[in-house]
C-alpha cells in the first residue's frame, strides 16, 4: 500500500466526523431538533474512534469539523432566542386574555334549564 493510500485510511475517521458535522448543520438550519437528537449518539461513537494523537494530516480536517460545529451552535442559539420570543409572545397574549376575561360576566359551566 502506498504511503498516500496509508494517509487516505488514516483520514477516515476524521473525514466522517466533518461528514456528520456537516449534517448536524443541515440540521440545526432547519431546525430539526428530533434529528439532532439522533445524531448525538453518532457524534459519540465517531469521537471515540479517534485516536488520542491524531496525525498532523488530519489538522485541516478538524480545523473544517470545529468551524462547521460552532456555525451549528450559532444556529441552535438562533433557534433558541426565536422559541424564547415565542414563548414570550404566547406569555403576553395570555395576560392579555386574562384582562379582558376580567371584563366579561361570569356564565355558570351548568345550564339550570337542562
Amino acid at each position: 500500500m502506498s504511503s498516500q493510500g496509508l494517509a487516505d485510511g488514516a483520514l477516515a475517521p476524521y473525514e466522517a466526523i466533518v461528514e456528520h458535522a456537516e449534517l448536524e448543520l443541515e440540521l440545526a438550519g432547519a431546525g430539526d431538533l428530533d434529528g439532532l437528537t439522533t445524531l448525538a449518539v453518532r457524534w459519540e461513537q465517531l469521537e471515540s474512534e479517534l485516536p488520542t494523537d491524531p496525525p498532523a494530516v488530519a489538522g485541516p480536517l478538524l480545523e473544517k469539523a470545529r468551524l462547521i460545529h460552532e456555525r451549528s451552535r450559532v444556529e441552535l442559539l438562533r433557534l433558541q432566542e426565536l422559541v424564547l420570543s415565542e414563548l414570550d409572545t404566547a406569555a403576553r397574549a395570555r395576560r392579555t386574555a386574562d384582562g379582558y376575561a376580567g371584563q366579561l360576566r361570569r356564565r355558570p359551566r351548568l345550564d339550570a334549564s337542562a
